[in-house]
């Protein structure tokens, strides 16, 4: 193959097109790889919409499993054909006041993977090889790629609503999909909320082991100690806060979400809080890879060829994605 093929996005708004360049060359401390599998996240559309800052044009796409096909100078510890994971987060400053206290995923001048640079809706990506992740070879390529965001950004909202016995998930798609399982494993009780009448995400839920399952007009049987809303749905804090007991979170895991609209104090007191989750880490990903392959999780996909991007992004934008929908190149 002497040629790479991606589904560019020139500006918000307008559909993906398929473009054909030479296959890049990596720059120092970057890896090429060869795209085997590349998940569709909600981000994506947000990009898609504008709602999510970019880099125009663009290659979306940060869910990447891919096998390295060349090495940069000073990069160590990597060999061709070896299998690396590209995250969301695809590079910081290392300078900043938050790189500097060990907090990369608020770093002031990120990189973003199909924001800030290009990503994997193609069949080759440039990465910058401190910031691949390895994958359990408990996972195929499919399966592991929706673990590189979803997985992980659910993993590190999970980690923030604390050690809590019950907990709800607002929007049970390719996130809480993997963090009920998680959840379920670890001993809590968790309980779905969707969107009002999709009974399909509500089977769904309950058949990975949730207590309950509902629509997010509803309130759970009983109060929950946490809720996190993968929703990007602002009108559903003041929802959540009001189902959570004394002492409880709500946990907000989207990097777009509508306004939060007004709501009574009396939501919030009782030492009832509202968090946002920003980003990952690396040591977010290595210890989430490292419990995944424990559970171990069963993520369910939907595949796409990678020139059909476009409806791939229109089924997650109307919820007819079960699990999460995965873009394969065909390699030429």
């Amino acid at each position: 193959m002497t040629r790479s093929y991606a589904m560019q996005l020139d500006r918000p708004g307008a559909a993906l097109r398929a473009v054909e360049r030479p296959i890049p060359s990596p720059g120092r401390g970057e890896v090429v790889l060869e795209v085997s599998a590349c998940g569709v996240c909600r981000t994506d559309l947000h990009i898609v919409d504008g709602e999510v800052a970019a880099n125009f044009p663009i290659v979306p796409g940060h869910e990447i499993v891919g096998r390295i096909v060349a090495i940069g100078a000073g990069v160590d510890g990597v060999s061709v054909g070896q299998r690396l994971g590209v995250p969301w987060l695809g590079g910081t400053c290392e300078r900043c006041f938050y790189c500097r206290l060990g907090q990369e995923n608020l770093c002031d001048l990120p990189v973003f993977t199909g924001a800030s640079r290009d990503g994997g809706y193609a069949t080759h990506v440039v990465a910058d090889a401190r910031f691949c992740l390895e994958i359990p070879a408990a996972f195929g390529d499919v399966e592991a790629a929706p673990l590189l965001c979803a997985g992980l950004i659910g993993y590190r909202a999970l980690a923030m609503a604390g050690d809590c016995r019950s907990i709800a998930l607002y929007g049970f798609g390719a996130a809480a999909h993997i963090i009920a399982q998680i959840a379920r494993w670890q001993g809590r009780d968790v309980y779905a909320l969707t969107k009002p009448g999709d009974v399909a995400s509500q089977n769904f839920a309950r058949s990975l082991g949730c207590a309950w399952a509902g629509g997010s007009d509803q309130a759970p049987p009983e109060s929950v100690d946490a809720a996190i809303l993968f929703a990007a749905a602002g009108e559903l804090v003041p929802e959540a806060l009001r189902i959570v007991r004394k002492g409880g979170r709500v946990v907000c895991a989207g990097i777009h979400m509508s306004d939060i609209p007004s709501f009574p104090y009396a939501d919030l007191w009782g030492e009832r809080s509202i968090r946002s989750v920003a980003n990952l880490t690396r040591a977010d990903g290595k210890a989430f890879f490292e419990l995944a392959a424990r559970v171990p999780l069963r993520t369910t996909t939907q595949v796409y060829p990678l020139a059909q991007a476009n409806e791939a992004l229109d089924a997650l934008r109307t919820s007819r994605i079960e699990g999460a929908a995965v873009l394969v190149p065909e390699h030429r």
